[in-house]
């Protein structure tokens, strides 16, 4: 990378430092190039950069129009859309806020996020948002207007609330004919340092807070990102992790209006893959449970495939991981195996790749990394405008997330072990302006322009970051041996039949592991050794499944020292679910949640019983209930005894 050209992507966050003037810099001069594209009816729709500043533009003076402006909080929920995207830079025109809500989000936790920012205005994608919104009924008082995109199936309302979209981009489009300058002024009006966006923490032990973030510092932090990994115009993007969550502000906000790179909206989030693979983007940032899901789904389709193209993919990934380990790609697996998925999977044209939200397992990103795909590590916080360390490009090592993008990114461990291990505490110049209402959490978290990130790390040899676990995370057992639950997690998730697991042993004699199983290939595989199931919790039951089950857990057992390996199992019932608040939002393990919720599951694990009867009763986001009655059979691999005895 250039001094040159990091300085053009400063100069030019320089030249214009807020999104609505970053937006009308590029309509003026690249006004006809495309911007965006959005999948609908199967044919991918162009947004041009005048198209894009135009919708923004009116939904704007809509807004003010409708009595929005300088100070408001405005909401928005649904999928990646180009009317999301447009919505936050017109609320930021009027110098109003924007909050962005996940689409599955729970009712109350919509209606704590709204009452709590107390926003006046909601832009939603459809019926489902706009059912939930009116389900709320008193419980969010502020909301005066309700904005939709999709008018299918909304003939039923009568709400006055409601608004579509189109009214709104009519209104201000009435506006712009009666005061043609009007926008511009605003535009010109708009404070790069003044809060622009409201971004949800992830929320690992509460509800989540809203870190105020500037739309200056966004735009500058994208500059620093993209003089260490560089993209432009004709760079392309799929959308598809939640806007809500700051990485995906990043690309689709801050560095598709600063690069200029194209941003794709998939049609819908089943379609994913497909749309995905029909772009074949050159950049791509998944959460580590899209990377699981996709090696899972890769190997279930090997289980499924003739003899012959299993023996070449086995010598395909020995191969590859072989020459992996001296930093070089084989063409011989290349040829044999990674050419044709990386075709199917829609990385043939991939640059550049991150994983980033929560920590990817080795296994799964040496995978990647020995397919052909240019797969990093980034890690941050939503406090500090998301990614600040990455791989570099000729460095990359799976058991660490790289170096800061910048001289001016700070990292520092504080009250560090003998082993160099404490927490990771950071500073740069581009951070959040504090949490919204909530002058006491920021404090905490802040100490003297410091950022204390609850992370536990340490540098390595390299000077490279490497991330442990959650502080309050980190365990030790009964007899003193420290392990981070995370990483045996990680390694047990590489197994295509594990899609989440909990792992236990914090002051108690050894580990154990609640595991969920894939349902998607665990299912596949029962079917094809003709084994009968009814739902989830009844094959998870089934004796064979644990069979199965057993060899994966003994596979990863013997990759660990005799103290972090898992002594006992049992395959749970349910998968664990954000929406009743074992996960946050972006797949994090909320451990309090699941430490209260199954104790009695925990207690009896620890207590020796072989076998636990279940009768409980989930309940779906639909609002329908069903009855689980089943048993979990608790396996016991016989290593509690072993590092019971090593201790004495």
């Amino acid at each position: 990378m250039t001094q040159q050209a990091a300085f053009d992507y400063h100069a030019r966050a320089r030249q214009a430092p807020t999104f609505a003037k970053m937006l009308r810099l590029n309509a003026r001069e690249h006004g006809r190039e495309v911007a965006l594209r959005e999948k609908d009816f199967g044919l991918w729709r162009p947004i041009t950069w005048d198209d894009y500043h135009a919708r923004t533009r009116d939904f704007a003076l809509g807004l003010v129009e409708l009595g929005i402006g300088a100070g408001d909080v405005i909401g928005i929920i649904g999928d990646n859309r180009p009317d999301w995207v447009a919505a936050e830079i017109a609320a930021h025109a009027i110098g109003a806020m924007s909050l962005g809500m996940y689409r599955d989000a729970l009712d109350d936790e919509v209606a704590y996020l709204l009452t709590y920012g107390e926003a006046k205005v909601v832009f939603t994608e459809d019926e489902e948002q706009v059912d939930k919104l009116i389900g709320l009924g008193e419980r969010i008082p502020s909301v005066r207007h309700i904005v939709y995109s999709d008018p299918r199936g909304m003939r039923k309302y009568d709400d006055p609330r409601l608004i579509t979209a189109e009214k709104l981009a009519e209104l201000g489009r009435a506006r712009l004919s009666r005061e043609p300058d009007l926008y511009d002024r605003l535009v010109d009006a708009t404070d790069s340092e003044a809060v622009a966006v409201l971004c949800t923490t992830s929320g690992t032990t509460s509800n989540p807070k809203l870190a105020m973030l500037s739309a200056g510092s966004i735009l500058r932090h994208c500059a620093t990102y993209l003089a260490f990994d560089p993209k432009g115009p004709d760079d392309e993007y799929v959308s598809v992790l939640p806007l809500p969550w700051i990485m995906e502000q990043v690309y689709a906000l801050g560095m598709g209006l600063l690069s200029r790179m194209k941003i794709n909206f998939v049609e819908e989030p089943e379609t994913m893959m497909n749309d995905f693979r029909e772009i074949a983007p050159t950049f791509v940032l998944f959460a580590p449970r899209i990377w699981e899901a996709l090696a899972a789904d890769v190997r279930a389709r090997v289980m499924d495939a003739t003899a012959l193209k299993q023996k070449l993919y086995d010598i395909g990934m020995k191969t590859g991981l072989k020459a992996l380990e001296h930093g070089n790609r084989s063409g011989l697996a290349d040829m044999l195996l990674f050419r044709a998925l990386r075709d199917r999977l829609g990385f043939t044209r991939l640059t550049s790749a991150a994983t980033g939200g929560a920590a990817l397992g080795p296994d799964t990103f040496k995978f990647f990394r020995a397919m052909g795909v240019p797969l990093r590590t980034l890690y941050g916080q939503t406090e500090l405008l998301g990614a600040y360390t990455l791989h570099k490009p000729e460095h990359v090592d799976p058991d660490t997330t790289g170096v800061p993008m910048a001289d001016d990114i700070e990292i520092r461990i504080d009250s560090p072990d003998a082993n160099g291990v404490g927490e990771i505490v950071v500073r740069h110049p581009n951070m959040f302006l504090g949490y919204y209402k909530n002058p006491e959490a920021s404090k905490a978290d802040m100490h003297d322009g410091w950022m204390h990130s609850g992370d536990a790390g340490y540098f390595n040899d390299n000077k490279e970051l490497v991330v442990i676990d959650r502080i309050q995370d980190l365990a030790e057992t009964a007899q003193g041996h420290r392990f981070s639950p995370m990483y045996v997690e990680n390694k047990l998730k590489f197994s295509p039949f594990i899609a989440e697991a909990v792992v236990l042993g914090a002051g108690r004699d050894y580990l154990a592991a609640m595991i969920c199983i894939r349902f998607s290939i665990v299912s596949k595989w029962a079917e094809r050794n003709r084994i009968a199931f009814t739902t989830y919790s009844d094959l998870s039951a089934r004796p064979e499944v644990y069979d199965l089950l057993r060899k994966e857990v003994e596979t990863v057992n013997a990759t660990l020292p005799p103290a972090q390996r898992i002594s006992k199992f049992l395959l749970l019932y349910k998968e664990l679910d954000a929406d009743d608040g074992e996960l946050t939002r972006t797949r994090k393990v909320r451990r309090s949640v699941i430490n209260d919720k199954y104790a009695t599951i925990i207690d009896a694990i620890y207590g020796g019983a072989p076998s636990i009867d279940i009768d409980t009763v989930i309940r779906f986001q639909d609002g329908t209930t069903q009855r689980i009655r089943t048993t979990l059979k608790v396996v016991d691999l016989g290593f509690g005894a072993t590092v019971a005895e090593a201790a004495e």
